[in-house]
């Protein structure tokens, strides 16, 4: 042996031969061989010759028997035992770290998790609340239910004016204490005032002035508008579709003010209506 090489001149032979034998025989180049075990091809070439020292170590050099081994169909386990006498190695004992740790692991007893339990146990109590409250509310509402769907149940007192047919008569007391839209147009209005009601039954523009020709309103009316309006003297009204305005004026409705699309012009004093 030197220069990290070994052969032996009796029995088996070395294990780089046993390696290039087998290589050849399966018809693989190094190339082929380096490209499957990832083992650089210098590193195998110096192997096939038993020279280890490119390995880095005796470590790394059974790494790569067992490879190029598998690579070209031979046993790695018994090229590395040849390469073990041949170095005057004893076998590396497998490490026992991982199977003690894996023991330990598995005997150690399992702490009880306290904090899901008493988020378990939180949640049971709430929720047994909220069925109860529920449950009671139910109850509550099936037993009105049952009482109003029950054919023993008595019915609820009609109103006194119902029952002595009454209703026809209360309806038509109501109509009769609603005025006139007439009367109720200017309530109230004073007698030494001119009070005006301008209601829209369409779009309208409208202008109204008093007797100093201050503006007291301008702007379109729409359908169901209304806007009141009272002076001592005068109100004069400007409108431009006269057919969609009606007038209640010092308390009195005016049947028609102009035609439909046609603008008006009307003045109002105190006293009966007079068109100015």
């Amino acid at each position: 042996m030197s220069n990290g090489n070994f052969s032996a001149e009796d029995g088996p032979p070395s294990v780089g031969r046993s390696l290039q034998q087998a290589r050849i025989a399966a018809k693989l180049t190094i190339d082929e061989v380096s490209a499957t075990t990832r083992v650089r091809i210098p590193i195998v070439q110096s192997i096939e010759n038993d020279d280890y020292s490119r390995c880095g170590g005796d470590v790394y050099a059974r790494g790569h028997i067992r490879a190029l081994a598998r690579a070209v169909g031979l046993e790695p386990a018994e090229l590395v035992a040849r390469f073990n006498e041949g170095r005057g190695d004893a076998p590396a004992p497998e490490p026992a770290a991982p199977v003690f740790e894996a023991e330990r692991i598995r005997s150690e007893p399992r702490r009880p998790n306290w904090t899901a339990a008493m988020v378990a146990a939180i949640v049971a109590v709430v929720g047994f609340v909220g069925f109860t409250l529920v449950n009671g509310s139910g109850d509550g509402a099936a037993d009105q239910v049952a009482q109003s769907e029950s054919p023993d149940a008595e019915p609820e007192a009609a109103p006194e004016d119902d029952a002595a047919g009454g209703g026809d008569d209360a309806a038509e007391d109501d109509a009769a204490a609603e005025p006139d839209p007439s009367q109720s147009a200017v309530a109230g209005a004073p007698a030494d005032k001119v009070t005006m009601k301008v209601v829209a039954s369409g779009a309208s523009w409208v202008m109204v002035t008093d007797a100093t020709g201050r503006q007291l309103f301008q702007g379109t009316l729409q359908d169901g508008d209304s806007e009141t309006f009272t002076d001592d003297d005068q109100l004069d009204l400007v409108t431009g579709n006269a057919g969609a305005i009606e007038l209640y004026v010092n308390g009195k409705h005016l049947d028609s003010i102009g035609d439909p699309g046609a603008v008006q012009r009307l003045s109002f004093t105190p006293g009966d209506p007079e068109e100015g």
